[in-house]
């Protein structure tokens, strides 16, 4: 089986957001830190809207978490916004 269609953007949707038969890209781009790909993921549902954002790995996978690199500098970054640290 290829893992790259088994972690397509398209399986992780439905894997997340089913079973709303709508969803809506509300955003997409590149991250400022390294310039991976991001891609939010928005449905609406009679009892309220949910919103993933999705990056993009540098194996080609869509995950819900971004690659480890990323997500020590969001977590970083966040601290020192805490911290009360500017840029």
């Amino acid at each position: 089986m290829n893992n790259t269609k088994v972690q397509s953007l398209r399986c992780q949707v439905e894997k997340w957001l089913t079973p709303t038969t709508q969803v809506h890209v509300t955003a997409f781009g590149r991250t400022h830190l390294d310039g991976g790909r991001y891609v939010c993921i928005e449905t609406r549902q009679p009892a309220g809207s949910r919103a993933l954002f999705f990056f993009r790995h540098d194996d080609g996978c869509w995950r819900v978490f971004p690659p480890a690199a990323d997500a020590r500098r969001f977590r970083m970054r966040r601290e020192i916004t805490f911290a009360g640290i500017t840029d």
